[in-house]
């Protein structure tokens, strides 16, 4: 019975593995394993899994389950060739070259084998070549580099790029290692020289990327807190380029904390979640060091929010969160409660404190449990009641600017620390202080706190008086233009509710009017100026500022200018503003039938203001489009900075989205460099953000030549986007676009036709041609007609025991022109591509005759042309067809046809009447052609 059943396992996932669907082999071939195979069979199931790796390209488990084969077979000879293709792409060349000898020893006459150890042979020698050939450049570059006598020579600028170039192929990383090359590029490191520490960097980059061995020891060599310290240069491309380099080691321990830390040759190394909380410990210490550039803080706080939460929620293990969390929450607080640059203070920029927000609200939601979760609220309140009593006015300060920090980023923590005793009164003392910082302090903290309104209800009922207190009497417009953005904050409380007008009429215009005159005065510095954008990014809830705004071009031009430079911060307030004033948040038009009830029951009823109508929306579009938006969010996107969050990511999303709703708009969208932008977009971030911008590839995908709008590689990166649309959670919309996309795709080449295949999307087209709604149903067909040019596609068609020929066969008989058009096409396709198909339309349905009539007799020149090419097909693929073909009233509609005017059709007609002749099926005419002709039977 054991037998048997193993049997049939390895049967189905035999069948599984030929129609491309490899996990589910992997999972059948599983359970077979599970039932007490015997050797031999373990043996044929482990290097099965094997071949289902090497599709799946996981080639570390290819080769664990071919040498599984190997044990129980020794002489297993596909086991022991896919182990040698797993190695190889490993880059254990000297390994898979053992298993092929092998391999040709069992089977000398085995062409395959041979030909395999022919390649890889070559392969080896090439290697061979490429190490001794370099072997001296090496040592001539390091000996120009670190010779005193060529200082800024153009000969040691060429020497330190052909290194970086050198250590970018992993050979080349190899050798420069094997050459005491980390001891040499340590001696760059302590020249202090900015050329040379950049050029030993980057060279640090390719030995260490990818390859957990000589990550390890680099780190051996150089030692961790060497290279953290380098993030502490003044020197803003030296911090970056150690700052490329940490990412990389960190890539390579997670790597080895995942996969048992096997490095490329399979050496066996420390621990690695060890090494990972060592780099950890020494970043957190080094946001606190006295004397750290505030470049070299940022990019400390950008490794943390990058390497320290979990990359997906089903990760269980936030192990390295908790850790974090009590080793250096404190630390990360004194960043984001340090105050601009006073003397004694720490080096800050004006992100810093945002990318401690970014990190403190990573760390947050990276949390599992209410105790998780009480743990971090207790270390905050502890360290803000530290500062805030027994260290006077600078305490207080202090104490205050982290509550701003932890409003701006966990704001649940930042709304428990207000409630502390004492903090709100400060805060509202300080509003009045005459000191310029104390009031920047204070009233900053007011308005992060009036964004979070309904948890701080004092500042709703005195925050509005205060504020206006504040913009009407202050004579520093730093204090002034903060104070309006409160105002704008609480001004807005109704968003886009046309009848929650929290100000009198004509308010929130003069408050845009002044927020866009100081966004406009370049005389006031960055910092204050992002303060206008922020009122913005609230007042443009109304429509009548949203019409203002976008009719002043000096004001578009500052906001765009604004997104550009160095104070990231901005990026979510611009991108807020935008969202609103193209409307691409989230609305629902309310159904008439609750309106009255509602109205009935004396609820209130939200209204939408006449100027948010389609109309007003589009000629805002319009307007933003000539202005020049899609550069300026290009280079948002481009932004390597933590400010630049998921959330933001979503809003910019949203914005590409409407600008593309129109078809006339998306040639400037492309133009400016829209398509390259969305990419980034539509593959990281919120799900909302990724669907979003994946619609929007989706809408220039269709109506814009993918290979202009997507040149070179990047075309290939649009199918995930497209394909994740598929997915029964979006839209009928969102589903038909993305079918329409991958249709245009399908139809360019066979290596875009096999990434759609690798990212499993056939069958959820196949789901989409049974789909109700025509358009969709249509959409899925004329793809699965582009995507039948490939051959995995022919083999489903192919396989036993499936209706997807019938579906074809009836859809070419649909009442849908277009439908018919699609199936048809596909049915051509297939019978050429497939002449076996040929003898199975007569089993698919009784009705295929007739429905090869109707395509025969059809108008439209393109289904006719399909229909006799099919016929011509059926013909030439079995004498049997043709006879029952020849023997209906198909013969009489080809006669006819091979009679009309020289087409694509009457061809078509004229070979199959030509091949029913050389058949002997029917005569030929009177003048010896193939026009009209009688059956012999």
């Amino acid at each position: 019975m054991t037998a048997s059943a193993v049997e049939q396992l390895r049967k189905e996932g035999n069948e599984l593995f030929k129609c491309g669907d490899y996990e589910g082999a992997l999972t059948v071939y599983t359970q077979a394993l599970g039932l007490g195979a015997t050797p031999q069979d373990q043996a044929i199931l482990h290097r099965n899994r094997a071949a289902c790796h090497l599709k799946l390209e996981d080639y570390d488990k290819a080769e664990t389950e071919a040498s599984k084969a190997i044990e129980k077979d020794g002489g297993d000879v596909k086991a022991l060739y896919r182990r040698s293709q797993a190695l190889e792409k490993l880059g254990r060349l000297d390994q898979a070259v053992l298993d092929l000898q092998r391999c040709v020893s069992l089977e000398p006459k085995n062409k395959v084998f041979q030909e395999a150890l022919r390649n890889i042979g070559g392969q080896i020698q090439e290697k061979v070549r490429y190490m001794s050939s370099t072997d001296a450049k090496v040592e001539q570059m390091f000996q120009i580099l670190l010779d005193p006598q060529e200082k800024g020579t153009e000969k040691k600028q060429k020497a330190s790029q052909n290194l970086v170039v050198l250590a970018r192929e992993d050979a080349g990383a190899e050798k420069i290692f094997r050459s005491n090359g980390v001891q040499l590029l340590q001696r760059l490191l302590d020249t202090g020289e900015a050329d040379l520490m950049l050029a030993a960097l980057r060279t640090l980059v390719g030995i260490c990327s990818e390859h957990q061995s000589r990550t390890v020891a680099t780190l051996s060599v150089l030692g961790t807190r060497r290279v953290v310290s380098i993030l502490g240069v003044e020197n803003q491309a030296v911090s970056l380029a150690a700052c490329h380099l940490l990412q990389v080691i960190f890539d390579a321990l997670k790597e080895g904390v995942k996969k048992g830390f096997r490095g490329k040759e399979g050496a066996i190394i420390v621990d690695p979640a060890r090494e990972l909380k060592i780099l950890i410990s020494n970043l957190l210490e080094l946001l606190t060091e006295v004397g750290v550039s505030g470049q070299g803080r940022d990019n400390a706080l950008t490794l943390l929010i990058k390497a320290v939460p979990r990359k997906s929620p089903k990760d269980p293990n936030n192990s390295l969160t908790l850790w974090v969390i009590d080793q250096g929450l404190k630390k990360i607080l004194e960043v984001g409660g340090s105050v601009q640059e006073p003397p004694g203070e720490l080096a800050v920029t004006a992100n810093s404190r945002m990318s401690a927000s970014v990190l403190l609200n990573k760390l947050f939601d990276d949390l599992k449990c209410d105790a998780e979760r009480e743990n971090f609220h207790r270390l905050c309140e502890n360290y803000i009641k530290s500062w805030f009593e027994g260290h006077g006015l600078a305490g207080k300060l202090r104490a205050i600017q982290t509550v701003s920090c932890l409003l701006q980023g966990p704001c649940e923590a930042g709304n428990r620390a207000l409630e502390l005793s004492g903090v709100m009164e400060s805060v509202i003392a300080l509003c009045a202080s005459e000191q310029e910082e104390e009031q920047l302090v204070a009233v900053e903290a007011l308005i992060h706190a009036a964004g979070k309104a309904k948890r701080a209800s004092f500042i709703t009922a005195n925050g509005v008086s205060l504020l206006k207190d504040l913009y009407k009497r202050s004579e520093k417009d730093s204090i002034r233009i903060r104070a309006l953005v409160g105002l704008c904050k609480l001004g807005s409380a109704g968003g886009t509710d046309f009848s929650m007008k929290q100000f009198a009429e004509g308010s929130t215009l003069k408050l845009a009017k002044q927020c866009r005159k100081w966004l406009c005065n370049d005389q006031i510095d960055t910092g204050t100026r992002r303060w206008a954008v922020e009122g913005l990014a609230y007042l443009t809830f109304d429509a009548d500022v949203k019409e203002e705004f976008v009719e002043d071009e000096a004001a578009l031009k500052a906001l765009f200018q604004l997104s550009r430079s160095e104070e990231r911060s901005v990026l979510f307030a611009v991108a807020s503003a935008l969202v609103n004033c193209t409307n691409s948040y989230d609305y629902e038009e309310p159904d008439p039938k609750m309106v009255e009830l509602a109205k009935y029951a004396k609820q209130h009823v939200p209204e939408q203001h006449p100027k948010d109508k389609p109309g007003f929306v589009r000629a805002r579009v319009k307007k933003l489009l000539a202005a020049g938006v899609v550069s300026a969010m290009t280079c948002m996107v481009k932004t390597e900075s933590p400010v630049l969050t998921n959330s933001c990511r979503e809003l910019l999303s949203r914005v590409f989205l409407a600008l593309v709703d129109e078809v006339e708009d998306r040639g400037t969208v492309v133009a400016q460099g829209g398509g390259k932008a969305l990419l980034p977009l539509a593959l990281e971030g919120t799900d909302v953000g990724q669907t979003k911008a994946a619609q929007a590839l989706a809408k220039l995908t269709i109506t814009s030549n993918p290979e202009m709008t997507f040149p070179g590689e990047r075309i290939y990166e649009v199918v995930r986007p497209l394909v994740s649309l598929l997915h029964l959670n979006c839209s009928g919309l969102q589903n038909f676009e993305a079918l329409m996309a991958l249709t245009n795709l399908a139809g360019i080449s066979e290596r875009l036709r096999q990434k759609i295949l690798k990212e499993k999307a056939v069958p959820m087209i196949e789901g989409y041609m049974f789909e109700e709604h025509e358009m969709i149903r249509r959409a899925a067909t004329e793809c699965m007609c582009n995507l039948a040019m490939s051959k995995e596609v022919q083999d489903l068609f192919e396989a036993k025991g499936n209706d997807r020929l019938k579906l074809l066969v009836l859809y070419s008989g649909e009442d849908d022109e277009l439908l018919r058009r699609a199936a048809a096409g596909g049915l051509a396709m297939l019978t050429s591509m497939r002449p076996s198909l040929c003898s199975r339309i007569p089993e698919v349905t009784t009705h295929w005759l007739e429905i090869l009539q109707g395509l025969l007799l059809s108008p439209n020149q393109e289904l006719q042309h399909r229909g006799a090419v099919v016929a011509l097909n059926m013909v030439e693929a079995s004498k049997e067809i043709a006879g029952t073909l020849m023997e209906s009233e198909v013969l009489e509609i080809l006669s006819v046809l091979a009679k009309g005017k020289e087409s694509p059709v009457t061809r078509a007609a004229v070979a199959c009447l030509a091949k029913a002749v050389e058949y002997g099926l029917i005569k030929p005419n009177q003048d010896g052609e193939g026009g009209a002709a009688s059956c012999t039977r």
